[in-house]
């Protein structure tokens, strides 16, 4: 292959893995701005998702399950697993009390924005970077 051959080839990968690190550096500015809008302005816009985690996580009742802890129908083994599952159950509640989940989702989302602008501007930056001393040496030699 010729040399301007190569040259164009390369001008096409720096040109494409630019665009791909800058679109890495947008897609992650725009989720942070999101997320930072929804946690500051638009404070409504996450109260589904409040809603959603509040949803309670057994199918029976509660009220339903106490009343096997001393049925007699059930074995002896049967009712420390239903004992042992109630006692579960309550920390667990008084747990999941405490967490806000919004939050949790916040962190994420946070986490993910950060990952895509870390991997997005190095790789912009170098490719850029190139790009434009190509176009300073075209420049001194034409």
């Amino acid at each position: 292959m010729t040399k301007k051959g190569n040259s164009i080839i390369r001008t096409i990968y720096l040109y494409i893995f630019a665009l791909v690190g800058l679109a890495f550096l947008i897609s992650g500015a725009v989720r942070f701005i999101d997320m930072g809008l929804k946690a500051f302005i638009f404070t409504k816009a996450e109260e589904q998702e409040k809603l959603n985690f509040r949803q309670p996580t057994t199918f029976y009742s509660v009220e339903k399950v106490e009343g096997l802890e001393n049925n007699e129908s059930l074995t002896e083994e049967e009712r420390a697993l239903v004992k042992e599952w109630l006692a579960d159950y309550k920390v667990w509640k008084e747990d999941s009390s405490k967490v806000n989940y919004v939050e949790i989702q916040r962190q994420r989302n946070a986490s993910s924005s950060l990952a895509s602008i870390l991997v997005g501007l190095p790789l912009y930056l170098y490719h850029w970077g190139i790009i434009k001393e190509d176009i300073r040496k075209r420049e001194r030699s034409g």
